[in-house]
């Protein structure tokens, strides 16, 4: 349809190529001959040609387009032609060319020196890339072999009780009754009357043992990257932190128990309920803990306070608070507490603390044996009650 306006405009795109070649010549020489004033017009002509070359060529892109686009055919009917994309050659011919101007989608420039490379369309980052996953053989992951120790409630009861030092494996442990007698009045060189005995209540114990033991291959000890045997060590005091507490909270939990709804509550055990000569102290669970903090006076001060001279850093209506997690007392959620004095009140009969005994096996590593022999009974009724807070 447009071959011979094609072709008239491919003629004149030669026609004025050859000219810039011979105004080329032209000034060459006249650049020889020092001829500036020749040389600037001849320059001048080159650019103007090259304009209309430009334009030529333009023009011709433009009717190559309209004639690869649509055709007609013998029924007068129209329809698409897909153009083929070009070449990167003929890309690359077309850039040079046009001095740059001309740029096609399937070129891009690399580097500084602007190289021009051509863009492969098959490529797919997504799924034809190099990823981690095709390079595990070459990669390695960051192992640290230092164990971090969680962070974990492991407050230690026994510290606060009174513990007898056993020697056999059950017994009965004295204790001296509060004195209620008075003494008489008499007259001078009269016989003195009798004193009240004192009153002894026995707590009887008999010691259970807790134990257990763990096998560790000699291969896991030699190849790990940590003393793996202070490791165990360390679990198994843990452990026994966790036995020992268990059985102390269950003795607080056969206590008088008491319900407080408020402040007040709380001030009638401390003043009226509970004997000033005891030492008293607060054991609450978790969740106590949170409604003893939020608790404020007629001033809107808070009652729970820190302490430098307080064991557990906090005292609540000038008593220490001690805290254990809610399971100790009870279960999640529960705000319970023993109020009053623990090392009155509770018995601990140690007849060994914790036995960690490392032997040989037939097995070729170490089996470390643990073992604790206690028994904890409620030593004076009076000295505490169990309370609860809804």
């Amino acid at each position: 349809m447009f071959k011979e306006k094609m072709k008239e405009i491919k003629a004149q795109i030669m026609n004025i190529g050859a000219e810039i070649t011979n105004k080329t010549e032209e000034l060459k020489s006249a650049l020889n001959t020092d001829d500036l004033e020749k040389a600037r017009g001849i320059r001048d002509e080159i650019n103007a040609l090259k304009s209309q070359k430009e334009e030529a060529e333009n023009n011709l892109k433009t009717y190559e387009v309209a004639e690869a686009g649509t055709e007609v055919n013998v029924y007068g009917e129209t329809h698409e032609v897909k153009v083929e994309g070009k070449s990167y050659r003929e890309s690359v011919n077309e850039f040079i060319r046009s001095k740059g101007r001309i740029r096609n989608e399937g070129l891009r420039f690399e580097g500084q020196d602007e190289v021009l490379v051509p863009v492969n369309e098959a490529v797919n980052p997504a799924t034809d890339g190099l990823k981690k996953t095709g390079t595990e053989k070459v990669t390695s992951k960051e192992i640290v072999t230092t164990p971090i120790r969680e962070v974990k409630t492991v407050l230690d009861l026994k510290q606060f009780v009174t513990i007898h030092k056993a020697s056999k494996g059950e017994g009965s442990y004295p204790i001296l009754k509060q004195a209620t007698s008075k003494m008489a009045s008499v007259e001078e060189l009269e016989k003195n009357p009798a004193l009240a005995k004192p009153e002894f209540t026995d707590v009887a114990w008999k010691v259970k043992t807790y134990r257990g033991a763990i096998p560790l291959s000699q291969e896991a000890i030699d190849d790990a990257d940590v003393d793996l045997l202070a490791i165990v060590a360390e679990a198994a005091t843990q452990i026994k932190v966790n036995t020992t507490n268990d059985a102390i909270g269950g003795v607080l939990k056969t206590f008088e128990t008491k319900e407080a709804t408020d402040l007040d509550a709380i001030k009638a055990i401390l003043n009226v309920n509970l004997d000033p000569a005891y030492n008293v102290s607060f054991v609450v669970s978790q969740s106590f803990y949170q409604k003893l903090d939020t608790m404020k006076d007629k001033n809107g001060r808070y009652l729970l306070q820190d302490s430098i001279v307080s064991a557990s850093g906090k005292v609540f209506l000038g008593h220490p608070v001690f805290v254990v997690a809610d399971t100790v007392l009870g279960e999640a959620g529960e705000a319970k507490a023993f109020v009053g004095d623990i090392q009155r009140g509770v018995l601990f009969a140690d007849r060994v603390d914790l036995g960690l005994r490392w032997t040989d096996n037939e097995i070729y590593g170490q089996y470390l044996q643990a073992v604790v022999r206690f028994d904890v009974k409620k030593a004076d009724a009076k000295a505490g009650y169990f309370v609860t807070m809804p």
